[in-house]
């Protein structure tokens, strides 16, 4: 099993591929890659669609009043009721997540359903989710916790307005709180400046160096945006690698089962010239010992084959490339082998006559 993250930790990472990131939700399994990415598209036609967006928004700026009639309401009774709010969103992802697993399986074999009504399924499927969070936060406007849990729902459903305004509030609430120095720092990075992103993910490691995801998340930042990262930690782009590397490796060393992880780590490898081609398939082999099922398995083989075609390492490749049967990784597999083929026979061309069959 991979490490699922607290609910109220909003993961910067993005998917990267067949062999990418996934979404992890606490209490429930990590969203395989291929789950994820059609998630991610549902939830951004949610998003577009969803007029209830609108009124989020509208509660997540306002700092709302206590309800009155939960005035004597004792501390546990809250922490229990909060516990529900939680327990109510994981039980709404893990359920979203079996159906798109399903609906994949069916279309794979000539059924499923529309996405148009599997986004209206999800829609319904979390609705109530986000009432509930709306309406404690309604009784207890000073929850950091909740705030922070909200804004990563939120965050989910590509309402980053609305999430940024709940994170905001937690900050406020409890500043030596990482998640909520971690959480703005995902949306600095995709929104800018991304020098306060590096900012606040160094913030949330400083408050807390045992959680891997923070270096994950910074990691990931610096590579992703090396341009900026040269300038911000006055380092060249080989020493940027580095950083992100480094970075990477202590976030494995706290968590070294975690898939999304270790293919992250491998990928950063394509941006480094010249290529590290040992260490990037010592990466890969490492996140294949890691997957958890075919499609994962398939696509750490596709980039195994990649890596080994780009180092004239053609038989490898080449039995890579056989390893993958899965109909989804079809197109790709077959551009990879014509690229095989050619790479092939520009070797046996280049070769010194002396040395040719």
């Amino acid at each position: 099993m991979h490490k699922s993250p607290p609910r109220s930790e909003a993961c910067f990472l993005e998917g990267n591929g067949p062999a990418g990131e996934a979404r992890s939700t606490p209490g429930g399994p990590l969203l395989s890659s291929g789950v994820r990415l059609v998630l991610l598209v549902l939830l951004v036609l949610l998003a577009g669609s969803t007029a209830s967006h609108g009124q989020t928004n509208a509660l997540s700026v306002a700092t709302p009043t206590a309800d009155p009639s939960h005035a004597a309401e004792t501390p546990e009774q809250t922490e229990k009721e909060y516990r529900k709010v939680l327990a109510d969103d994981d039980a709404a992802q893990a359920e979203v997540d079996r159906w798109i697993k399903d609906n994949e399986k069916f279309a794979a074999q000539g059924g499923g359903v529309s996405r148009e009504e599997l986004r209206v399924r999800i829609e319904g499927r979390f609705s109530p989710v986000r009432k509930a969070y709306q309406e404690f936060l309604q009784r207890h406007p000073d929850h950091a916790r909740a705030r922070l849990a909200y804004g990563s729902f939120l965050n989910d459903l590509e309402d980053e307005e609305g999430a940024m305004a709940q994170w905001e509030k937690a900050r406020e609430l409890d500043p030596k709180n990482p998640a909520a120095w971690n959480n703005l720092a995902n949306l600095y990075a995709h929104r800018g400046p991304v020098a306060k992103a590096f900012e606040y993910f160094g913030k949330a490691i400083a408050l807390n160096p045992r959680e891997s995801l923070y270096y994950h998340s910074l990691g990931t930042c610096i590579y992703l945006f090396r341009r900026d990262a040269t300038n911000f930690y006055h380092l060249s782009d080989q020493q940027v690698f580095d950083k992100a590397l480094g970075l990477y490796a202590e976030a494995q060393k706290l968590d070294p089962d975690n898939f999304p992880l270790a293919t992250d780590i491998a990928q950063t490898y394509y941006g480094i010239e010249p290529m590290r081609t040992d260490a990037a398939l010592k990466a890969w082999h490492y996140a294949l010992k890691l997957a958890g099922d075919e499609i994962e398995r398939e696509g750490v083989y596709m980039h195994l084959a990649r890596i080994q075609i780009k180092a004239g390492r053609f038989d490898e490749a080449r039995r890579q490339l056989d390893a993958i049967t899965n109909a989804m990784y079809a197109e790709l597999k077959q551009r990879l082998a014509r690229n095989l083929a050619e790479k092939q026979a520009q070797a046996t061309t280049n070769a010194p006559a002396a040395a040719r069959p």
